[in-house]
């Protein structure tokens, strides 16, 4: 283990920690050397299994309580992958304890939460970033050098997205996603975020003035006092007429697409989210043209494919990889990078704001970032 490695620990043994755990074990410059859980054993069987598969230099440390961890001069940086609902605690501990942090998402339940979490953070000069990996892939970097190309694309006009798998009856009955105490915006926080990024990133951050959404199916858990949406669409709105529409759904076969529409060509991603499987990331271009000579009415696709050399997962060159080497990177430049946690806060903000506008029966909200 040299000076510049970020020693990390997991609070917590969400599924998703596991792959994060081997995105650091690929990463080339951290490592992790603690995993937290309420449980000590189940701290110990986490980080067994995952030794097994993906080994760190040295066998983390488990402990039995987050505070523990928290207190250890050992680690450097933490990743929170914890409910939605008890995640503003963690990071304002975190932050406290001059911990780095990579947060999950949704990031919080409120605006004004994960503001204070974004506050706090800064105030205790430690990092602060949500863990979306797409934003970290080579290809986003290929998708925006194209978006800025004005013959290619053009003038955008239109962004459409749609986020959805269907879950098996096991997952209303235990999931914490059905759950409204730890995850009271469903589907929403946990799919919609992404599309709601996706449209910040193509628009290169610029809020839109209006927003609407819709519940379009829910869910109560037992014991839960509210609903939770597993089926939402919402639609951003600029001034200018630009506008984005997404769809969420619990309910829905896997799909992952982004479309962005513009006055000179169309730009589809078939998986913006997670990469198919394979050691290549692609998205095409379509500059389809319309003729009519006589009788013949006639539509070319010209259509051009994009492919860049990325794993879709569990490689060195993948964007879960590239999240925690980028953020390793930046921790180590000793310099705060305020676009991770801006970015963060839009997102937040946009989606409560469709979540608002549904339960006030689809009324436009103003957006005031």
């Amino acid at each position: 283990m040299t000076h510049n490695t970020l020693r990390w620990g997991i609070l917590g043994t969400a599924n998703i920690a596991r792959k994060n755990w081997k995105a650091i074990h690929n990463s080339g410059n951290a490592t992790v050397v603690g995993v937290a859980s309420r449980q000590l054993q189940r701290s110990r069987q986490f980080i067994a299994e995952c030794q097994a598969e993906a080994p760190m230099e040295s066998s983390p440390i488990a402990f039995g309580s987050y505070e523990e961890l928290l207190a250890s001069k050992q680690i450097d940086a933490v990743y929170i992958p914890l409910p939605t609902g008890l995640r503003k605690e963690w990071v304002l501990r975190a932050a406290a304890a001059g911990k780095h942090v990579v947060c999950e998402k949704p990031c919080a339940t409120s605006v004004a939460d994960l503001r204070e979490m974004i506050d706090a953070c800064r105030g205790h000069q430690v990092q602060f970033m949500d863990g979306v990996m797409f934003m970290h892939s080579l290809r986003l970097q290929a998708i925006r050098g194209v978006l800025d190309d004005p013959s290619s694309v053009g003038r955008i006009q239109r962004i459409t997205s749609a986020f959805s798998f269907c879950a098996p009856p096991e997952f209303f009955a235990g999931n914490i996603r059905a759950n409204s105490a730890l995850e009271p915006h469903g589907c929403l926080g946990d799919l919609g975020w992404y599309c709601i990024r996706f449209a910040l990133v193509a628009m290169k951050g610029r809020l839109p003035r209006h927003v609407t959404g819709r519940i379009l199916s829910e869910f109560r858990a037992g014991g839960s006092s509210t609903v939770v949406p597993t089926g939402f669409s919402g639609e951003l709105l600029y001034d200018d007429g630009v506008s984005s529409g997404f769809y969420g759904s619990f309910l829905t076969h896997n799909e992952q697409w982004a479309v962005v529409s513009g006055d000179k060509g169309i730009l589809h991603v078939a998986d913006f989210v997670l990469p198919f499987y394979g050691t290549e990331s692609s998205f095409h271009v379509n500059n389809a043209a319309f003729s009519v000579r006589g009788c013949e009415f006639r539509m070319e696709e010209n259509r051009r494919s994009s492919v860049v050399p990325e794993y879709s997962n569990s490689h060195a060159t993948a964007q879960e990889t590239n999240l925690f080497r980028n953020f390793t990177a930046q921790v180590r430049s000793g310099k705060l990078n305020s676009e991770w946690s801006e970015i963060a806060y839009k997102t937040q903000l946009l989606m409560n704001g469709c979540y608002d506008s549904a339960c006030a029966g689809s009324r436009s909200i103003e957006i005031t970032g």
